[in-house]
């Protein structure tokens, strides 16, 4: 039976065809958070992007692919996504256990500093539906010399996964040559990040959190005059979702790099009550031991379902 909260979140993609809105409803009903509304998801990606050993070290079992669906599943989680190795490794063992998504880019810290910010594709529509998937994954990065070429990829995978009845999760993250460090998650280039995926087609987005620092001084001065808050993570959270086509379109928070339980729960908590739609949340689960990610993982689930 159809939950209140999924059926306003399928009526928000009104062009979309059953075969998407089926896949969408797979993750919103799947795991412990299922007819919330509310989404946590394992991505485990960042092999290809920061390099096994830095990822798997702290937590050697988690070089073994079987692992994270495992944890995955036994977290109750809404779905898992990773690179086409990783869900290769795993789908027949686990299929239909778990909502899978395929990231179908990725990037390499081996590639040299000095050039733009950019990511290879590494996997195709065909692959998502041969390995039984229920959406597909991409990142752009806003502001680089590479983000023309990043969104004419988007558009044209949004566009083959429509076809065949597949959502796309867009991550995007603003990272280029002009941009600060402290730009790449300042609230003004969050919401615009936000926004470019939502125009892309995206049916969820990932993106960070967005702290309190305001990277264009235009923009800073409308916050002012518009009296618009930003002090409080909820406050950005809040905004996040008005860039979000009006919070037509599903939003999940990356968790970042590893951080104590404590914060990451507040975190929770800010994006709850700001209307974010959940977290997706990798190295601070998967570099815990199991039965501390499970413990994580499992009051990140409370939150969202309190």
């Amino acid at each position: 039976m159809m939950s209140d909260a999924v059926e306003k979140i399928l009526s928000w993609y009104e062009s979309d065809n059953p075969g998407v809105k089926t896949n969408l409803a797979r993750m919103l009903y799947h795991g412990k958070l299922g007819g919330t509304g509310k989404l946590v998801i394992l991505p485990v990606d960042q092999g290809f992007e920061h390099g096994p050993d830095r990822c798997f070290v702290p937590n050697p079992p988690a070089y073994d692919p079987h692992y994270h669906f495992q944890l995955a599943i036994g977290a109750g989680l809404s779905a898992f996504a990773s690179p086409l190795g990783m869900l290769e490794a795993g789908a027949a063992t686990f299929a239909g256990r778990i909502p899978l998504i395929l990231k179908v880019n990725s990037a390499n810290l081996l590639y040299p500093k000095e050039g733009p910010k950019t990511q290879a594709v590494t996997a195709t529509v065909h692959d998502a539906l041969r390995l039984g998937c229920s959406a597909v994954g991409l990142t752009i990065y806003p502001g680089s010399l590479k983000s023309y070429d990043m969104f004419e990829t988007a558009r044209e995978f949004v566009a083959e996964a429509k076809d065949v009845g597949l959502p796309t999760v867009i991550w995007s993250y603003p990272r280029g040559e002009d941009l600060t460090k402290e730009g790449e998650t300042a609230i003004d280039i969050a919401t615009y990040a936000t926004q470019m995926a939502a125009l892309l087609g995206a049916h969820i987005i990932k993106v960070k959190l967005p702290t309190s620092f305001v990277e264009a001084h235009d923009v800073e001065e409308l916050y002012h005059k518009g009296n618009v808050p930003i002090a409080t993570l909820t406050d950005r959270i809040k905004l996040i979702m008005k860039a979000a086509l009006g919070g037509r379109r599903i939003v999940v928070f990356s968790g970042g790099a590893k951080a104590d339980e404590a914060g990451i729960i507040e975190q929770a908590k800010a994006i709850k009550a700001g209307g974010g739609n959940g977290s997706i949340i990798g190295r601070n689960s998967f570099q815990r031991s199991k039965d501390d990610a499970m413990k994580l993982l499992g009051a990140l689930v409370d939150v969202y379902r309190s």
